[in-house]
């Protein structure tokens, strides 16, 4: 997921909060997930306020109580840093997430794409990835086994523009 709509401009970039628009964005994403009964057991946040608002908006609409692992690596890496951090996630996590920023969220959801998922998904995702998109893959591998084309992209929930 990428985070929800952010203010412009804070003392730095890593300070950036979420917007009030932000914030209902993150809350309907939660909303979005319990709806479809996907509950998280493990979460990877970016270290910036604007993740760590998001995730914690989502909350509101979730019941469950996941480990979060708040990261500062993966607050500027790259597509590879995001994909070594998801390789740590503990081997037994079922349903795991991400919420980063672009542009690694966007190349990260192509990167893991087989191509043989919902082409519905893959055509909404490829018109971009807005604050408060989320991707959603089946990934048959452990984690540590994380790769190019190792997950399918079975829905995609567009955000805002």
């Amino acid at each position: 997921m990428r985070h929800a709509k952010a203010e412009p401009f804070a003392s730095t970039d890593h300070e950036r909060a979420l917007t009030d628009r932000g914030r209902r964005e993150a809350v309907e994403a939660g909303r979005y997930l319990s709806e479809r009964g996907v509950v998280p057991d493990h979460v990877v946040v970016s270290s910036a306020k604007r993740t760590m608002g998001t995730w914690a908006a989502m909350t509101e609409a979730l019941e469950s109580t996941p480990t979060v692992v708040a990261d500062d690596a993966v607050y500027a890496g790259s597509v590879d840093v995001v994909l070594e951090t998801l390789r740590l996630v503990p081997e037994d996590a079922r349903v795991v997430v991400f919420v980063g920023h672009q542009p690694a969220i966007g190349y990260l959801a192509h990167l893991l794409d087989d191509g043989a998922g919902d082409h519905e998904a893959l055509h909404q995702m490829l018109h971009g990835f807005a604050t408060a998109s989320m991707a959603f893959f089946d990934v048959e591998v452990a984690w540590a086994d994380l790769a190019e084309e190792s997950g399918r992209l079975v829905d995609f929930r567009p955000g805002s523009a």
